[in-house]
């Protein structure tokens, strides 16, 4: 199905986003503080995960010439 590159993209977004949804790296973001009146940890949480899944729909449909 994903051979060469595509496969090793996939491998490393899947370990990227498995450190940024661990919980040493989520207490980083456990703050007092709100991004336009959201508090840090779930702002960061859904903008994370936005960008994990905008990345895996690139890498996925990416086709090289």
């Amino acid at each position: 199905m994903f051979e060469g590159l595509v496969a090793h993209r996939l491998l490393a977004l899947f370990v990227l986003g498995w450190l940024l949804l661990s919980f040493p790296l989520l207490g980083l973001w456990d703050r007092d503080i709100t991004v336009l009146g959201l508090p840090l940890l779930p702002a960061a949480l859904f903008i994370g995960w936005a960008a994990l899944i905008a990345t895996l729909a690139w890498i996925t449909e990416h086709r090289e010439a």
